[in-house]
């Protein structure tokens, strides 16, 4: 679909809206809002308010390749401004809305973005003037009421705006951002280019999920996640689909209510999210979740034992993938028709993956290396961080960070990151095999495993556990030491186990595990 020259087909809006005019999708709803008295708004309104935001964006001289900052949840607004922008040949960056005001205030600074839309349960994030390096000229309010004085209220600016025509653009033409969840540190701006977004389409959804015009899709991971931005936008939109949205923080119980109200066929969520409601579920009879035909999860490994109970209690398996905001979507995956639980699958047709060693040689079946994904949707480079780029971004060829071994059927099993891995007696441990152990015993609902010296200063596995609802810590620690021993080795159990109450997180639910090495 995409051309070398300069074309409105280069867009990647046109492809995802305006491509379905004049046929029998326009008048479809392309998204509900999954809450009570939420709107909808069909492709052919979508079209027509998306040029709007081109009307916008000029009226207030915000230029093409120009930022703008979208601290907007999982409403009607957040795809009507992203494609709007795109429209427009400005560049929106979504931004993770559980962030605290620090690190907002950080990645304005960073973006250098001049303009910002919110919606107003968060206004608390609007930055104060002296917090940031750059002026804010214009603030856009998502608000019911009508009666702002401060800000300016997006609805009564768009009811004022006449739709336009798109850019013309080159598909290699820079379209939008995303920081990284920064499960390992500081969030990084992450650059994607308009055909980026068509490449995800046609490999992950196309190929994989082989989702159709009838499906209903319910990301629980949110839109400014690049995992979220393709479940819940170009995957449904690329087909003609409808998407729910859910704006408000997910829970189990919440969870459950969408999709009893709006019926998803697909399911997109995380293995925190699975592995909570998998508990709330195992109280209940004879549930059925009616229409679901599939579900996925990324952003971590999923845990053998979280799949296999899943499956056990609905009746549907879960399509285990692996993805990163630097690919965009998913490049690693099982398939629906041949899913192996405690692997990540294989390569999603259109990419290539290698394994690596320290020195840069590719390893053997059976050895554990780090993953590097080749593939057309790759982000071009992180905003301002040059060796960064250059030492993720090699070539044709992007570091993942994360440790897998190839098995000779071509699947892969996730050991950890890079950066989570440790020696234990010379020989190497994946945190993730020791979490999956503890995970396996019926009164663990979470784990996470770092490295941690003892006295002579060698490393040791070190496990932070969360028990199931009602079971007492006492007397838990030496039964989980001597489980994990009979499951995996003895030389690899947990040598500490810390019972908490929550793990530190990102908002897309990776474990930071570097806040527990502190």
């Amino acid at each position: 679909m995409f051309k070398d020259k300069v074309t409105k087909q280069n867009n990647a809006a046109y492809y995802f809206i305006d491509r379905h005019l004049n046929s029998t999708i326009e008048n479809k709803k392309a998204f509900v809002e999954a809450i009570p008295d939420g709107r909808s708004i069909s492709y052919k309104d979508l079209s027509i308010e998306t040029n709007k935001i081109i009307d916008l964006l000029a009226k207030y001289n915000i230029r093409r390749e120009e930022r703008v900052l979208m601290l907007v949840l999982d409403q009607i607004e957040f795809p009507v401004i992203f494609w709007g922008c795109l429209k427009a040949g400005v560049i929106p960056v979504p931004v993770n809305t559980l962030l605290s005001k620090d690190i907002v205030n950080s990645i304005l600074n960073d973006c250098r973005a001049k303009t910002i839309f919110i919606s107003e349960e968060i206004q608390n994030l609007i930055p104060n003037p002296s917090e940031i390096d750059n002026p804010i000229e214009n603030i856009f309010l998502i608000s019911k009421d009508n009666n702002i004085k401060e800000f300016k209220h997006f609805k009564s600016e768009m009811d004022l705006c006449v739709p336009q025509e798109p850019l013309i653009v080159l598909k290699d033409e820079p379209a939008f951002w995303l920081y990284s969840s920064g499960s390992t540190g500081e969030p990084k701006g992450v650059i994607h280019v308009h055909g980026s977004l068509l490449e995800t389409y046609e490999t992950y959804a196309s190929k994989i999920l082989n989702i159709k015009e009838t499906d209903i899709v319910f990301s629980v991971a949110k839109l400014f996640f690049a995992y979220g931005l393709g479940n819940a936008m170009t995957f449904p939109l690329g087909v003609g689909a409808t998407t729910a949205l859910y704006p408000l923080r997910p829970t189990p119980d919440s969870v459950k209510e969408v999709m009893k109200l709006i019926k998803p066929s697909i399911l997109f969520a995380v293995p925190t999210i699975y592995a909570a409601m998998i508990a709330s579920l195992k109280k209940e009879a004879n549930v059925k979740f009616t229409n679901l035909r599939l579900c996925v999860s990324a952003g971590e490994a999923l845990p053998f034992q979280i799949g296999t109970d899943w499956k056990k209690i609905t009746g549907v398996d879960i399509l285990d993938g692996v993805g990163s905001t630097e690919m965009l979507h998913i490049f690693l995956s099982n398939k629906p028709d041949d899913i192996i639980y405690g692997t990540s699958g294989s390569a999603v047709p259109g990419y290539e993956l290698r394994l690596v060693n320290e020195s840069g040689t590719e390893v053997s079946i059976g050895e554990i290396g780090e993953l590097l994904v080749k593939g057309k949707s790759s982000a071009t480079c992180y905003w301002n961080k040059l060796i960064k780029s250059r030492n993720t971004f090699e070539g044709e060829w992007t570091r993942t960070g994360d440790k897998y071994e190839k098995l000779e059927d071509e699947k892969y099993i996730y050991s950890g990151r890079t950066d989570d891995m440790f020696k234990v007696s010379g020989i190497w441990i994946s945190p993730f095999e020791v979490e999956q152990a503890l995970i396996s015993h019926e009164i663990v609902l979470e784990a996470a495993v770092v490295a941690k010296q003892d006295k002579e200063g060698l490393d040791k596995p070190c496990a932070f556990v969360i028990l199931n609802e009602n079971v007492p810590k006492s007397g838990k620690e030496d039964i989980l030491k001597e489980h994990v021993k009979n499951k995996i080795g003895k030389w690899k159990y947990p040598r500490w186990i810390n019972f908490i109450n929550e793990l530190p997180k990102t908002a897309t639910g990776k474990v930071q595990r570097f806040k527990l090495r502190k």
